[in-house]
């Protein structure tokens, strides 16, 4: 196991990589505005999400900048890339590429790992599970893409479901990682997510900058900058902290469920917020639509509610007061949908949603917050 709790700067290299993975989803969901093409598209991050997991969970048994190990994730990185190529027809002309790129991008995973565990009984019986897990979601998405349409998507969502349930079926004894590492990876990749969020407003901001375009640029920002203090001000923190106290086999169950497991939702939902700013910029007057308010409306649900599983997990508290925005964000989607307000103001809303979550949290606990982001 590494020593250090640093991230190096190849795996930084290697989660920008993830970026265009994330960027394509995000583009592909915005371009079909559809029901369809917004499942399709969370079933391709998801997909790319458990691969990206997998990778956090390595980098703590093996330092990625030593010797042959560089060069293999150097390939899992060019593979990566050929994949999120592939993303906006996955389902459709590229799916066979997609699935031989992603089989690249596995095969590195689980090769490395059988290195790193050649010493280690335990660990060694764990990544023989996890390839066993991770042959079926391939050889599924290498069926899907010969698959008929109608048979294509229940095939993905099968690779899916079975991929990303190897860990429950096949132990989670054996592994071992680094907290302070593995927590700061999964904060790194929530600060990409959000970024792609500012990509999103840069994208979908029309060749004319007026008013309408700058006020929905700066909500945006609002809704952005909360999305980031929910995660960053104190509830990393304390992930971070009982992730460390925690050992053995519990520490592998917090971090499974807390980081491997939970972090997608909280992933999805920023993508899906990313999905309704891109159109509320290039709308800005006009309704957000069924699609894109569910998007954006529907994805704040999802990011608020992971939270709230978050924190139970972790120290077995509820958090009342961020159900309650969620359940005010659902009441807004109902709102968009039967008075079809413009886009600018659904998204006033959601700003001032958030912000008055977290002015209540920040006054609230103002002196629990004040321990636990000075203690020591």
């Amino acid at each position: 196991m590494r020593e250090g709790e640093r991230v190096t700067s190849l795996e930084l290299f290697f989660d920008l990589v993830f970026v265009l993975a994330l960027t394509q989803c995000t583009a592909r969901m915005a371009t079909k505005a559809s029901w369809d093409g917004v499942l399709k598209g969370l079933l391709v991050l998801g997909v790319l999400w458990w691969s990206w997991v997998g990778y956090a969970w390595l980098t703590s048994v093996v330092d990625p900048e030593e010797g042959a190990v560089r060069l293999v994730m150097l390939a899992a990185m060019a593979a990566l890339l050929v994949t999120a190529l592939c993303v906006p027809g996955a389902f459709a002309g590229d799916a066979l590429l997609f699935a031989c790129a992603y089989a690249v991008v596995r095969a590195a995973h689980i090769g490395l790992f059988m290195l790193a565990s050649r010493d280690d009984r335990a660990l060694r019986s764990s990544v023989v599970g996890l390839a066993g897990s991770t042959a079926i979601g391939v050889a599924l998405l290498f069926a899907a893409a010969i698959a008929s349409d109608g048979l294509r998507l229940g095939l993905w969502g099968a690779a899916l479901v079975l991929d990303m349930g190897g860990p429950f079926l096949f132990g989670i004894d054996g592994w071992k990682l680094v907290p302070g590492h593995f927590a700061e990876r999964h904060g790194a990749i929530i600060i990409i997510a959000l970024g792609e969020s500012v990509v999103a407003i840069g994208a979908g901001a029309s060749v004319v900058v007026g008013a309408g375009v700058v006020a929905a640029a700066v909500l945006g920002t609002v809704v952005i900058g909360g999305l980031w203090w929910l995660y960053f001000d104190i509830v990393a923190i304390v992930a971070e902290r009982r992730l460390s106290k925690a050992t053995g086999r519990e520490r592998n169950e917090i971090a499974r469920d807390s980081y491997s497991y939970l972090h997608f939702p909280m992933i999805a939902g920023i993508a899906l917020v990313a999905v309704g700013l891109k159109y509320t910029l290039t709308h800005v007057s006009d309704p957000l639509g069924t699609v894109p308010a569910a998007a954006m409306l529907g994805g704040t649900v999802a990011y608020l509610l992971a939270h709230i599983a978050f924190r139970w997990r972790n120290i077995h508290r509820f958090s009342a007061q961020r159900l309650v925005c969620a359940c005010a964000v659902l009441a807004l989607l109902a709102i968009e949908i039967a008075v079809k307000p413009p886009s600018i103001a659904t998204l006033g809303a959601l700003a001032a949603l958030l912000s008055a979550l977290i002015a209540y949290e920040a006054l609230h606990f103002a002196e629990l917050r004040e321990r636990i982001r000075h203690l020591a």
